[in-house]
């Protein structure tokens, strides 16, 4: 177990440089450094910069009336930190994080837990041009008493220390295309029959939302540069693609690229409206950063129903939906492909469409 990380250790510097795509070799396994423990200021720093209100993360009242110890930490806010714990020692030198699979929430975070987090390189694949690679890798977080809140699989772009050198590397690993409803995390004390939609605002229940249907969030948000810095800051994630300007300018984009959690964070905050009972993020099943974002983008919001899935309780059920994000067009009023062909003929997410993310939610059942 590398307990340290960071390859990148400069003979004439204690300085790490990060790794880079061949040194991210699978099987390799890494504890990340410098746990972090959630306070109540941290989940008032991500509702002021994602204007979260969903009320389990908002309300201690609620929470408890739920069987809750007290509010909890925000499902999103969970998966910044632990993701944001992995960023020294995975992708401080990505060119872009490209997508996740099973993604699993787990015990509920409160103020005040202690989250560790530790990675395992499941493959690797080289670029023909032999100048980049993607990894793929299972990161797992924990709380202080070992209990497992999160983990989730994701691939990485990766520059190359050595980019004259051409491996022909190809190990790729198969990741599920959906987690299994046997893996959702459900909370033994949690009673639904107790949900107050006074509370949340909202009109839907498990049974109202039929698959196929499409609900338009209404709203949009501006992404500001300062905003997108304190959040990355917040969730420690040091990535240079996010922070250095100065690396930045002679880049594909020539500037820095919002982190692309922080718009899944957005577009979730947009979702408030239509889906306001939700109660918890239970899992991942798949997700995309289609496309970049900058600062001065406004993101818009869509939310696709693929499945409404019996838990078998007669208090709440899941729903499986399809969330999508896409910048300066508003899918409610104007016309916004979803994919388009390119030169090629080859089908790619139109150029708007910056979030495709496939996931998991535990809404309560109309009493």
């Amino acid at each position: 177990m590398d307990v340290r990380g960071g390859e990148g250790l400069l003979a004439a510097s204690k300085s790490i440089t990060g790794n880079y795509f061949e040194d991210l070799t699978p099987g390799r396994e890494i504890v990340h450094a410098v746990p972090r423990t959630v306070t109540e200021g941290d989940q008032a720093l991500y509702i002021a910069l994602t204007a979260n209100r969903y009320p389990l993360a908002c309300d201690a009242e609620f929470a408890r009336s739920l069987g809750f110890r007290r509010e909890v930490v925000d499902d999103l806010l969970v998966f910044h930190t632990v993701f944001g714990k992995s960023v020294p020692d995975i992708s401080l030198n990505a060119i872009a994080n490209l997508g996740y699979a099973d993604v699993r929430f787990g015990v509920p975070v409160y103020p005040g837990d202690t989250i560790t987090a530790t990675t395992k390189v499941l493959g690797w694949r080289e670029s023909s041009a032999g100048d980049t690679g993607v990894t793929w890798v299972h990161t797992v977080g924990t709380n202080q008493h070992g209990d497992e809140v999160l983990s989730f699989i994701r691939w990485v772009l990766m520059d190359k220390r050595d980019k004259s050198v051409n491996s022909g590397v190809d190990d790729a690993p198969k990741t599920p295309a959906a987690v299994d409803p046997k893996h959702f995390h459900i909370p033994a004390n949690l009673d639904l029959s107790r949900f107050d939609a006074a509370v949340s605002g909202g009109r839907a229940w498990w049974e109202d939302y039929e698959p196929g249907e499409r609900i338009h969030h209404v709203e949009g948000v501006a992404i500001e540069e300062a905003e997108h810095q304190m959040a990355a800051r917040l969730y420690q994630n040091i990535a240079r693609a996010h922070f250095n300007a100065h690396a930045l300018k002679g880049s594909r984009f020539g500037k820095r690229v919002i982190y692309g959690g922080h718009i899944i964070s957005m577009a979730r905050a947009l979702s408030f409206n239509g889906l306001e009972n939700v109660v918890r993020i239970l899992a991942f099943n798949g997700g995309t950063h289609s496309n970049p974002t900058f600062a001065g983008d406004t993101v818009f919001a869509w939310t696709d129903v693929l499945e409404r899935i019996d838990l078998g309780r007669p208090d709440c059920g899941a729903l499986r939906l399809r969330l999508v994000g896409v910048k300066n067009s508003d899918p409610r009023t104007e016309e916004q492909p979803f994919k388009v062909a390119d030169d090629q003929g080859r089908e790619r997410y139109h150029p708007n469409v910056v979030l495709d993310l496939d996931y998991t939610v535990l809404i309560p059942r109309r009493r």
